[in-house]
């Protein structure tokens, strides 16, 4: 019932896929650019829609009353980015628990500019053995994209080089520049 009132409301607002999410038990969906509150809604009627059971990470002011219980039956889970955790093991021991774990995140981490991307997304994807998927919410052609499924090689310059430039196609609400990858210094 769900996934025909999603798929009724893409239509009514004009939205459309470019793309399909692959056949496979679990990945690491990047959607970005991240620059409206209306990326979020956008993002859970094409979950929707597309009837799958994929999960999110979301800033802990999310998760409390009223709403929380909301976020939370959508598949959410709080992280509270005050705390200096470690995210990347966590989430990797879920798609250890798992076999059929999908996360969604924004690189971005905020809708504001940012000069570098969190790069988590992508040592989780290492860590637990899983492709990344990119999906970029395309505002100005009203149209959610999808590409092929990403393995993780030995080159994160050249992988992140290339996600990043899946992106740069992509049209946000507002749009901004999509900053180049440079690895941080330890």
């Amino acid at each position: 019932m769900f996934k025909a009132f999603c798929r009724l409301l893409m239509k009514l607002t004009g939205w459309r896929f470019e793309g399909d999410l692959p056949a496979l038990p679990s990945y690491i969906i990047t959607v970005a650019p991240h620059t409206s509150n209306w990326d979020f809604i956008v993002g859970v009627m094409a979950r929707g829609a597309l009837g799958e059971r994929i999960r999110f990470l979301g800033k802990h002011q999310l998760f409390i009353p009223p709403w929380g219980w909301f976020f939370r039956a959508i598949g959410g889970s709080p992280v509270d980015r005050r705390k200096n955790n470690n995210l990347v093991d966590a989430v990797s021991a879920l798609f250890e628990e798992d076999s059929q774990f999908k996360l969604a995140l924004a690189p971005e981490g905020t809708r504001s500019n940012v000069s570098r991307w969190k790069t988590g997304f992508y040592h989780i994807a290492v860590k637990a053995g899983v492709p990344i998927v990119t999906v970029g919410l395309d505002f100005a052609e009203r149209k959610i994209v999808i590409a092929a499924p990403r393995p993780t090689t030995d080159d994160m310059q050249a992988d992140m080089d290339g996600i990043i430039e899946f992106y740069r196609g992509i049209r946000g609400r507002f749009p901004k520049a999509i900053p180049d990858y440079v690895p941080s210094e330890k």
